[in-house]
């Protein structure tokens, strides 16, 4: 039972901090510089990733969930949801199949969760509109995704070094 209860209190601390992180990034509009709608830095996918090193996929995945639910329902917009899920949803997959490849820095792997995150709401956005008009943002957005994905994966490196699995988080 101890064990059920650090776990939870673990992705409890992760969730809020992968959600106040995101909402964080919403005040900082990104499109003011890069006229892309949805363009974020992705600042809560480094909980995924130090979920995907540190915990495990299930738990990545819970929190991966869980922020974005709670995201949708603190911005009140529910259509939101399905841009958050099918973005954070492919990342994830994309970043979980990759993370253990041979010769793939943690660099590739936030690189190819941001570009897989950018094809998910892109993937989304066409089908809430019922169209393949928003398939002409896919070239930029993916090439946002080198640059986010660097700094995404410069970050989780950092983040990972600082907080080992026998650090801080192991005794929440």
């Amino acid at each position: 039972m101890q064990f059920d209860i650090q776990r939870l209190t673990r992705c409890a601390v992760l969730t809020a901090l992968a959600l106040a992180l995101s909402v964080a990034e919403g005040l900082v509009p990104l499109t003011i510089l890069f006229p892309l709608p949805g363009l974020r830095l992705g600042l809560a996918n480094l909980v995924t990733v130090y979920a995907l090193c540190r915990l495990s996929g299930r738990d990545a995945l819970l929190i991966l969930s869980a922020r974005c639910l709670l995201g949708a329902l603190v911005g009140g917009n529910l259509t939101a949801l399905a841009f958050s899920l099918a973005g954070g949803l492919l990342a994830f997959l994309a970043m979980w199949a990759l993370l253990h490849a041979p010769g793939l820095s943690l660099f590739g792997v936030c690189i190819a969760g941001a570009a897989a995150h950018n094809t998910g709401q892109i993937l989304a956005a066409m089908a809430v509109l019922g169209s393949s008009a928003a398939l002409a943002y896919l070239p930029p957005l993916l090439l946002s995704s080198l640059a986010t994905g660097t700094a995404t994966g410069a970050a989780s490196i950092l983040l990972i070094r600082r907080l080992p699995a026998s650090g801080l988080m192991r005794h929440l």
